[in-house]
C-alpha cells in the first residue's frame, strides 16, 4: 500500500501515481450530519482545473468489475474488443466510467461509496432522500476542489443513473450536466410495484447480491480489492448483527409500502419541475421491468431546455463502454463541462437504434418523443376467435382464463406489409373477476411465418418480448392530469376492490418499444395471469444468473402480495360494440 497522503489530514486516505493518473484513495467528504463518506479521485498528474465526472452508489468503489460480474465483462469484451483496448483494465468498476479512458481527456473521475456501503460508514437506505442529499453535497464538494473547474457531471449506469434524477431536482449549483444511462426514475412504478403488482424477484435478489454483499463493515469477511490490495468493505469488520442494524430491509420496505402515497416512495420521487440541468437520457428497448420508463419519462417531463434522448438495444451495460456510447458521452460532457465547441448543440434531440428481427439495429435521428408523425392505431381484441385486427367489434363476446394461468393470446393474420412500431403503448380492456381483484400481465409479441416467437437480447434476459405492461385491477384509478391516450398514468393512491362478476373498464400502460416487423410476420397481444415465459429454450449460459425465462429477475410471485384466494380466480375479458377492447400501437408511417 502506498504512503498515506497527509495533505488530506486524514489517516485513511492515500495517493498513488500510476498508469498515467494520480489516484487519491478513500478521500473523506463530510456530510451535513457529520457522517464521512469516502471517495476515490482519478485525475491527471499535471496540476490544473478539470471537468469532473462523478458517481455515488453502493457497489463498492474498490471492487473490480470482474469480482462479481466476470461473465458480463468477458462476454462484453469478446463481442466488443474495443472495450478492453487502450486501457490496462485495472480500474474497471461495475457500471461507472473507466478512468483510464477519461482522465487522458482532461477529466477528473470521482467515485463515492454511498452511505453504509463499501468504505463509507452509516446506514444503507437505498435511493432515500438522504442519499440524494449526500450526492448533492458531494457535487458541491467536487465543484470547489483545487483540481476542479467548478463543473460537475454525473454519468453512470443503473443505480448511478437513477439517483441523478433526484440529485438534479435538488439543483446543486456545481452540477453542470447529467447522463442517466438506463436509469429508472419512479421507484414505485418503474421497479417495485409494476402497475401496483409487487416485483419481488428484483428487489430481493438484487439488494442481497449486489448491495448488502459489499456493505460497509464486512471488512475481512468481504472482498479484497485487486485495485489496491485493501478491503472493499473495510477497514472495520462488524458482526452479522451489527451489519443488520446498519441497513434497512429494502425488500420488506417495498412490500410493506403498497401505495404511492407512502412517504417511502414520495421521498424518492424527483420533482420534474426542478430538473433543469442539461441531460443526455439513454434508454434500452429491452430494459423492461426496470429502467427505460424512467429514461423516457425523465426526457419528456423534465423542464430542461437542453435535453437529448438516445435509445439502444442489447445488454444493459454494454453500450455504455463501447466506442458508440463513449462518443456520445464525451461529446456531451465536453460541451457542457469543458466548453468545447464540438457541435453537440447540433446533435439531434432523439437518436434511435431502430430494431429489426435478428438483433439488427439501424440508427435514425428524430426531433421529438413520441414521434409527431406517429399514426396511433387501435388493434382490437376479438374474444370470440382470439383475433387481433384494426376492425372494431360488432357483437359482444368474451373469454375466460384462470387468474394464475398463461391467459389468452390475440393474434393478427400474416401482415400484408412491413410495419414499424416505435413509441409508448396503451391498452383498454373490459375485465371482470370471480374474486375481489385480478392482476393483468400484458405482452406485445411477434411471430415469424413459421410461428417462432421473435425475441431480443434484453437488458438482462436473453429472450425478451417486444413490450410488457402490468396492472392490478384494484389500482385502475387514473391520474387525470398526467394520463395521455398513449400513456395512462395510475395514481396508485388507493385500492378499489372488485365486485365479483362486475365488468370494469381499465387502461393498461405498456412500456415503450421499437420494432420493424417484416411482411408475413404476425403481431400478438397476450393477457396473462402471471409473468411472461419464453416458449422455448433460451440456449444461453448466464453463469450464476441462469434460469431466467423471459423476464429476467423481474418476477411477481410473492404469495403475500398475490394470495390465491384473491388473485387466483377466473378472469373474463369482454369486447363488443359498447366495449371496444384494444391495444393502441404507435405505427410509424
Amino acid at each position: 500500500m502506498a504512503k498515506k497522503n497527509s495533505s488530506y489530514l486524514d489517516d485513511q486516505s492515500w495517493s498513488d501515481v500510476r498508469d498515467g493518473m494520480r489516484i487519491d484513495w478513500d478521500v473523506p467528504i463530510k456530510m451535513d450530519d457529520g457522517v464521512v463518506l469516502r471517495c476515490d479521485v482519478y485525475r491527471p498528474i499535471k496540476n490544473g482545473k478539470y471537468g469532473v465526472i462523478m458517481t455515488l452508489g453502493p457497489y463498492g468503489k474498490f471492487l473490480h468489475f470482474n469480482e462479481i460480474y466476470e461473465d458480463q465483462f468477458v462476454r462484453m469484451s469478446e463481442d466488443f474488443p474495443e472495450v478492453p483496448s487502450e486501457t490496462t483494465n485495472k480500474y474497471q468498476n461495475w457500471e461507472v466510467v473507466d478512468p483510464e479512458k477519461w482522465v487522458p481527456d482532461d477529466y477528473v473521475c470521482v467515485r463515492v461509496d454511498s452511505r453504509g456501503a463499501g468504505r463509507s460508514p452509516g446506514v444503507i437506505d437505498i435511493w432515500s432522500g438522504r442519499e440524494a442529499q449526500d450526492l448533492a453535497i458531494c457535487v458541491e464538494w467536487a465543484g470547489v476542489q483545487s483540481w476542479s473547474n467548478g463543473k460537475v457531471g454525473l454519468n453512470g449506469i443503473s443505480y448511478y443513473a437513477e439517483n441523478q434524477w433526484q440529485c438534479a431536482a435538488l439543483q446543486p449549483k456545481h452540477l453542470a450536466a447529467i447522463c442517466p444511462w438506463e436509469g429508472a426514475a419512479d421507484y414505485y412504478r418503474d421497479m417495485a410495484h409494476h402497475g401496483g403488482i409487487f416485483c419481488n424477484g428484483f428487489t430481493k435478489v438484487w439488494s442481497e447480491a449486489q448491495v448488502y454483499s459489499v456493505q460497509h463493515g464486512r471488512g475481512t469477511n468481504g472482498f479484497r480489492s485487486s485495485m489496491n490490495g485493501d478491503w472493499v468493505s473495510g477497514p472495520i469488520t462488524l458482526t452479522e448483527e451489527e451489519l443488520g442494524a446498519n441497513r434497512n430491509n429494502f425488500y420488506e420496505d417495498c412490500l410493506a409500502n403498497k401505495l404511492d402515497t407512502d412517504q417511502f416512495w414520495t421521498s424518492r420521487m424527483p420533482d420534474w419541475s426542478k430538473v433543469k440541468v442539461p441531460m443526455l437520457s439513454s434508454a434500452n428497448w429491452g430494459g423492461q421491468g426496470l429502467h427505460p420508463r424512467g429514461n423516457f419519462e425523465g426526457f419528456v417531463r423534465s423542464v430542461s431546455k437542453n435535453k437529448w434522448l438516445e435509445v439502444h438495444g442489447i445488454e444493459h451495460w454494454t453500450h455504455f463502454y463501447t466506442n458508440y456510447g463513449m462518443d456520445l458521452q464525451k461529446r456531451f460532457f465536453a460541451y457542457f463541462l469543458k466548453g468545447e465547441k464540438n457541435g453537440w448543440n447540433k446533435q439531434p434531440k432523439v437518436q434511435l437504434q431502430v430494431r429489426h428481427p435478428g438483433e439488427k439495429f439501424v440508427e435514425r435521428h428524430e426531433k421529438e418523443w413520441p414521434l409527431k408523425r406517429t399514426k396511433w392505431t387501435k388493434f382490437f381484441l376479438n374474444p370470440e376467435d382470439l383475433s387481433l385486427s384494426t376492425k372494431t367489434q360488432n357483437k359482444m363476446s368474451k373469454v375466460t382464463y384462470g387468474g394464475f394461468s398463461d391467459g389468452v393470446t390475440f393474434m393478427t393474420p400474416p401482415l400484408k406489409k412491413e410495419i414499424e412500431i416505435t413509441g409508448p403503448i396503451a391498452s383498454k380492456l373490459f375485465v371482470s373477476s370471480s374474486t375481489s381483484d385480478a392482476d393483468l400481465f400484458v405482452i406485445l409479441r411477434a411471430f415469424s411465418p413459421d410461428m417462432k416467437e421473435v425475441t431480443f437480447q434484453g437488458a438482462l434476459d436473453p429472450k425478451t418480448p417486444l413490450a410488457q405492461g402490468w396492472l392490478r385491477v384494484s389500482h385502475r384509478k387514473l391520474d387525470k392530469n398526467l394520463s395521455l391516450p398513449y400513456r395512462p398514468y395510475h395514481t396508485h393512491d388507493e385500492e378499489q376492490p372488485l365486485a365479483r362478476g362486475k365488468v370494469y373498464e381499465v387502461d393498461v400502460e405498456v412500456w415503450p418499444t421499437c420494432i420493424v416487423i417484416p411482411k408475413g410476420y404476425r403481431l400478438a397481444f397476450s393477457i396473462r395471469g402471471k409473468d411472461y415465459v419464453y416458449p422455448g429454450d433460451s440456449k444461453v449460459d448466464l453463469g450464476k444468473f441462469s434460469g431466467w425465462t423471459g423476464v429476467g429477475p423481474f418476477q411477481h410471485n410473492d404469495t403475500r402480495d398475490r394470495p390465491p384466494e384473491i388473485f387466483g380466480g377466473d378472469v373474463t375479458l369482454r369486447a363488443g360494440p359498447k366495449e371496444q377492447a384494444y391495444v393502441l400501437l404507435p405505427v410509424i408511417p
